[in-house]
């Protein structure tokens, strides 16, 4: 079943690719159509739990811990999110790669806290250095740096593929 449902993704994304073949590798653009696609369900996943699930409303966890319904909603957006975007890059990005599956895992979740964190940093340092700068443009800005980074990271440190692999998984 895993292996068909790569086979459509696969046949879908690379249908799209040939006008931008000259431009853009296969292996970007399925990273873009699938981080794209990813980050619109998560969109998606936010805005139903903010306003179906938890109805705007702010969760008693324990005690007198309240979570937002803005932080509950990205929680549940995050626990979707997340494997599906590690499955997409694990097995129609990044298939090449030779590291095993939980040493991916664990260096996906790594790169995702730490672009998590940079992108809160960066926010914060818009807000300071260039507070003439709208927040929505300077959003759009960190958003193509993080997704950018990503990209690099996954493709050289959570998904690369060495010789020294290959020879430790024998």
């Amino acid at each position: 079943m895993l292996s068909a449902a790569r086979n459509i993704i696969n046949k879908t994304i690379d249908f799209f690719h040939p006008p931008f073949a000259r431009i853009i590798p296969l292996q970007t653009f399925r990273y873009l159509a699938c981080g794209g696609t990813n980050t619109v369900l998560s969109l998606v996943l936010y805005s139903f739990a903010f306003n179906i699930i938890l109805r705007r409303e702010s969760t008693h966890i324990y005690g007198n811990v309240n979570i937002t319904a803005a932080v509950g909603a990205q929680i549940i957006s995050f626990c979707v999110s997340f494997p599906i975007g590690f499955m997409l890059s694990r097995y129609i990005v990044f298939p090449e790669s030779n590291i095993r599956g939980r040493k991916q895992l664990f260096r996906y979740a790594l790169a995702t806290a730490t672009f998590i964190l940079l992108t809160y940093v960066l926010i914060k340092t818009f807000a300071i250095m260039l507070p003439m700068v709208r927040a929505d443009i300077s959003f759009v800005f960190i958003s193509v740096i993080t997704a950018v980074l990503s990209y690099l990271s996954q493709r050289f440190f959570t998904f690369k593929t060495t010789a020294e692999e290959e020879l430790g998984d024998q």
